[in-house]
């Protein structure tokens, strides 16, 4: 029997990647730190996928089992897995690495020869190869000669939107029915394993920050521009004229550096931006836009949505006004419960926005600084 780990039981490692290896005939197996999460996972043995379009489908995912972040199960659970996954988000990679290179020493030590492909599914640009780096640091020099063999970090791209659920049993969850799992071919060690939607690519940067400048800048833009006019919902939010007026232009703007960059067809680019913005309009999801703005330092950093597209149209000596009013929305979030907009809200009382500004996105060029300012005080 095939096995796969999911680090990460939350709605998308529950909805999207679980659900594919689950559909692949993998044995299952999810990790979290919450403890009430995995007795479910534990006690109910199945979930249910609800798809929220014009048609409402329904999918179950059974024969699934539970562990502790913490436990001692888990480590030989990894060493005679043979796919690892993640959803835990990119901060909370760190977390994961010890038990991950616990579970790669004891596989060597025990001289197996199972392959094992790890790929963090992360809202990051190569998360794999940030985990990789984190489980080495971890692995003396035996272990990582053993991990350089048997043991793959594939990079991947993500994308389907999975809102928090209000379905009736806790496991339960509700997706958007477009996805869309893009894998590196090249960094799989042994054979690459046939699983149900995921698509193998080799040129994966251009997958990657395709999703990262369309989906991930609209998306965000949308949440704190949204909060700004007080609105609960991405729906909401995007169907405000202005807003959609808004996040249009930064996702074309953004659109024309991957243009320039990877040599897109700038008609079907644009056909690709126009469907995210109908993604966004689902009247079936309850997205909330405090959810999508969340972490915001973390959105605002130079690898990131807004700062990334922003400097890579200035290579090219593109326009970024829009792209720059997104990120001036940003620094506005003020969610008391976010633990990074407290902190950037704190920042900008201390230190003053520009100084704010050019710490958190890495922004040198003071007249773009100038520009997000400006922006900031507009609103």
């Amino acid at each position: 029997m095939k096995e796969a780990i999911q680090f990460g039981a939350g709605n998308i490692g529950r909805g999207f990647i679980g659900y594919l290896l689950s559909e692949s005939g993998y044995n299952l197996a999810f990790v979290d730190v919450f403890k009430h999460v995995i007795d479910e996972i534990n006690q109910e043995k199945s979930y249910d996928i609800y798809i929220k379009d014009v048609e409402l489908e329904k999918i179950t995912v059974d024969k699934i089992s539970g562990y502790y972040a913490d436990s001692d199960e888990l480590i030989d659970k990894i060493e005679h897995c043979d796919m690892i996954t993640t959803a835990v988000g990119p901060l909370n990679l760190e977390k994961i690495a010890p038990v991950i290179a616990k579970g790669i020493s004891q596989k060597q030590v025990n001289s197996s020869q199972r392959y094992l492909n790890i790929i963090a599914c992360e809202n990051a640009v190569f998360a794999s190869n940030i985990l990789k780096d984190l489980v080495y640091d971890l692995l003396d020099e035996p272990s990582k000669a053993y991990a350089e063999q048997y043991v793959g970090f594939p990079n991947s791209s993500v994308d389907r939107i999975v809102p928090p659920s209000d379905n009736e049993k806790m496991l339960d969850v509700s997706v958007e029915k477009y996805y869309e799992w893009n894998v590196n071919k090249n960094e799989f060690k042994g054979q690459i394993p046939n699983i149900y939607g995921m698509n193998l690519v080799d040129n994966l940067l251009a997958y990657i920050e395709r999703k990262l400048f369309t989906l991930n800048t609209g998306h965000a833009t949308t949440a704190y521009l949204g909060r700004l006019k007080a609105y609960d919902s991405i729906e909401e939010s995007i169907n405000d004229k202005e807003i959609e007026n808004i996040v249009r232009l930064a996702m074309q703007e953004s659109g024309m550096a991957l243009v320039k960059k990877f040599n897109f067809d700038k008609e079907e680019h644009f056909k690709y931006i126009e469907k995210i913005i109908t993604r966004f309009k689902n009247p079936y999801l309850a997205d909330h836009v405090n959810r999508v703005g969340r972490e915001p330092i973390r959105k605002l950093s130079k690898s990131e949505r807004f700062i990334k597209p922003l400097d890579t149209a200035l290579e090219y000596d593109l326009p970024v006004d829009h792209l720059i009013i997104g990120i001036a929305a940003a620094l506005h979030f003020d969610d008391e419960s976010d633990q990074q907009a407290v902190e950037l809200q704190r920042k900008i009382s201390d230190r003053g926005l520009e100084k704010t500004i050019e710490e958190v996105t890495g922004i040198k060029d003071q007249t773009i600084i100038s520009n997000i300012s400006s922006a900031y005080q507009s609103f």
